[in-house]
């Protein structure tokens, strides 16, 4: 199953990367997540600041298939529900000898209509790590 976690790009450098996730109550992991309650799953929070990492390598050239390596310091903070949207900042940081690369991530929330997102807002943020996909 494939889901696409970057709607829109508001900010592109070679280090640094804004993306939006329009969430959504059509979204099929909201059925079940919670009944009565539906929320943004955390996994799928994490997921977002990966499809953001991956969009800033592939526009630096990188065509290699990366995958989650690690994440480190992560912590949740906020609910995302349908009909909000999350701001995802990803920052680059340092390559590592085996082909991985090291990433800071943030992601915050915003009520449908607001005009930006508030700091005490944050969903999830912390480090992670992709690596390159090991093929057998």
């Amino acid at each position: 199953m494939h889901f696409n976690l970057v709607d829109a790009i508001l900010e592109h450098s070679a280090e640094r990367i804004v993306t939006i996730k329009q969430v959504s109550s059509a979204e099929e992991y909201l059925q079940d997540h919670f009944p009565g309650f539906p929320v943004l799953p955390g996994v799928m929070m994490i997921e977002s600041m990966v499809h953001a990492a991956r969009t800033l390598l592939g526009d630096q050239g990188m065509r290699q298939r990366m995958v989650l390596g690690g994440v480190r310091a992560l912590k949740y903070g906020r609910f995302v529900r349908p009909g909000e949207r999350m701001r995802v900042e990803v920052t680059l940081g340092k390559r590592l000898e085996d082909g991985s690369v090291e990433f800071k991530g943030e992601a915050t929330v915003q009520a449908a209509g607001a005009p930006a997102a508030d700091p005490d807002a944050v969903a999830v943020s912390g480090r992670f790590t992709l690596r390159p996909a090991r093929v057998s």
